[in-house]
């Protein structure tokens, strides 16, 4: 006769069974789906390979970003709320290899990336960025695998982050913009041959008067470096060594001096009565592999995030282009592209331009003028949605942390609830309104840019570190004060 125990135990292993079954079911569904819409895309024109190239390494971030919890907004919480730094640590992983890939990149004409202008307004987006990301739970990537997973807060989340920009860029708001702006932005606009009527918000005036003052700065383009190292070199010595490696390095000394040292020393001085450099070394690289899953995918993200760069260099070197607007031209959609003929095309992994064009499209379809305006009218345009190339690597990246997800039984519907639904939607905004100004988000602004050599990632991180630590102290406020008020009422 069997126990309770024992019919509970084989009900639980048949449930167990089911839900194995299933998610087996829908990875295979959800892979078998993008095969056959690949497949579509290349059978309609065989210049849409191109844009199932992004579909493809949107999967693969995905399914990495979910495997090895790769998110900045984690990252933050967990070092400045726990002292934790696994997740801040695997980010400088992937940063010092995605730095030596593009390196190489750069050194055999092979990379599509290009460094943005430097300037103050970069810290000052990522505070704005920090904040919003700390408040939703999850920065412009880490939504993305999030929402992956069923989390209904990311969704809310993403939602603000597609709309907060696209709304953002057409606020009017002229009577803040400078004098200074305005003529700056009618002189460029002239000398570019761009109708004025594209000058219609503050941030066609921000983008045309302020932001194409500021310099660039590539580091292995800089006087000193390209006169000291020559040839493929001064991409080693300045892009990856100096902007990346050397920084990045100095930031998990400091993350181990403050986070690590004190416990790991503590430890050894009670076993050994003493404690030298070989034991700090130890304690260091005991940090850097404490959690192997996160530092693997740190280095996997780096290693395919290069390889995604020189796939599209191919494509692009193939069908003899350098914009995926060129092919929309030719396949007869130049509604779907800017002014000039161009499209948002970044020919690297980017988050939140495309969720931007996503808003704009939909506010189109309700009627409102989304074109006529320097971000989207001149710099990246509006495709259709099936034929935006780095939105469907966001698509991607949802359904690859799916499948990841679905594989590791860790896939769950979560609906937010209370106030989780007002920090998704406010933190959503908060990323989307720090993303525009800064021309990027955590992936555009910060990793990629500083892995190519773009000292202005610098900038970014900063803010996002400082607005981190604000969202990560409101939360902290916000925790202790609710758990008051719900004390209060066994007070005798």
């Amino acid at each position: 006769m069997e126990t309770t125990e024992s019919v509970d135990i084989k009900a639980a292993e048949k449930d167990a069974k089911a839900i194995e079954r299933r998610n087996t079911f829908w990875v295979f569904f959800i892979l078998g789906g993008l095969i056959l819409i690949s497949l579509i895309y290349a059978g309609v024109n065989i210049y849409y390979t191109y844009l199932v190239v992004y579909i493809w390494f949107g999967l693969a971030y995905g399914m990495m970003l979910q495997a090895g919890r790769f998110c900045m907004a984690s990252a933050s919480r967990d070092l400045f709320a726990a002292g934790v730094p696994r997740m801040a640590v695997g980010i400088m992983v992937a940063l010092i290899f995605f730095s030596l890939v593009q390196a190489f990149l750069h050194a055999t004409d092979m990379s599509t990336f290009h460094p943005a202008p430097f300037g103050i307004y970069l810290t000052l987006a990522g505070i704005v960025f920090g904040i919003g990301m700390v408040l939703a739970g999850g920065c412009a990537s880490g939504t993305l695998y999030k929402v992956g997973e069923g989390n209904g807060t990311s969704m809310l989340g993403l939602f603000g982050i597609c709309f907060g920009q696209a709304l953002f860029v057409i606020t009017p708001m002229n009577a803040l913009v400078p004098q200074a702006w305005v003529q700056r932005s009618q002189e460029v606009i002239a000398a570019q041959g761009i109708p004025s009527e594209y000058l219609r918000a503050w941030f066609d005036y921000y983008l045309k008067g302020y932001i194409s003052t500021k310099p660039i700065y590539h580091i292995a383009e800089l006087d000193f470096i390209k006169n000291t190292f020559s040839g493929a070199s001064r991409f080693f010595i300045g892009d990856a060594l100096l902007n990346a490696i050397v920084p990045a390095v100095l930031l998990l000394v400091v993350i181990y001096a403050f986070y690590v040292r004190k416990g790991f020393i503590k430890k050894v001085r009670k076993k050994k009565g003493k404690s030298g450099l070989g034991d700090e070394l130890r304690g260091f690289w005991g940090m850097i592999t404490a959690s192997k899953r996160t530092t693997l995918m740190g280095v996997l993200i780096g290693i395919t995030a290069g390889l995604h760069i020189w796939v599209l260099a191919g494509m692009r070197h193939k069908f003899a282009v350098e914009n995926f607007g060129q092919l929309l031209t030719k396949m007869g959609h130049a509604h779907d592209v800017a002014l000039f003929g161009t499209v948002f095309d970044p020919g690297y992994w980017y988050i939140t331009s495309q969720e931007a064009q996503f808003g704009a499209w939909v506010l189109e379809k309700l009627g409102i003028d989304m074109r006529h305006n320097i971000f989207f009218g001149v710099n990246n345009g509006i495709p259709e949605l099936w034929r935006n190339p780095a939105l469907w690597m966001s698509i991607g990246i949802i359904l690859g942390a799916m499948v990841m997800s679905l594989i590791n039984k860790e896939f769950k519907w979560k609906a937010p609830k209370g106030e989780l639904i007002v920090f998704g939607l406010l933190g959503g905004f908060l990323m989307g309104m720090g993303s525009r100004p800064s021309l990027g988000c955590n992936v555009g602004a910060f990793f990629i840019r500083v892995a190519g050599g773009d000292p202005g990632g610098w900038m970014y991180f900063i803010g996002m570190a400082i607005g981190a630590f604000v969202g990560v102290k409101f939360f902290n406020w916000y925790t202790e004060r609710k758990m008051a008020k719900q004390m209060e009422a066994f007070d005798l």
